[in-house]
């Protein structure tokens, strides 16, 4: 997420030209949040046993990378 920043505040020194907006860099901020959401998910799902626990795992899976689809497409 610095990296984001960083970069943002970095192309507003170029010029602007490829400066990102807020709401861009929210969409940034958003996604990585749900990868990173979705890789705890998956390492849980590795390790667990529990089969109520991996079902639940899996929804969550489910979810996130339906809230990652959403983001990929423009409306």
């Amino acid at each position: 997420m610095e990296a984001d920043i960083e970069t943002a505040a970095s192309a507003g020194k170029d010029g602007g030209k490829d400066r990102l907006s807020l709401a861009q860099i929210e969409v940034l901020h958003r996604r990585d949040g749900l990868l990173l959401s979705r890789s705890r998910a998956l390492q849980d799902l590795a390790t667990s046993r529990n089969e109520r626990y991996r079902k639940l795992l899996r929804e969550q899976l489910a979810h996130l990378e339906a809230e990652l689809a959403k983001l990929e497409r423009p409306d």
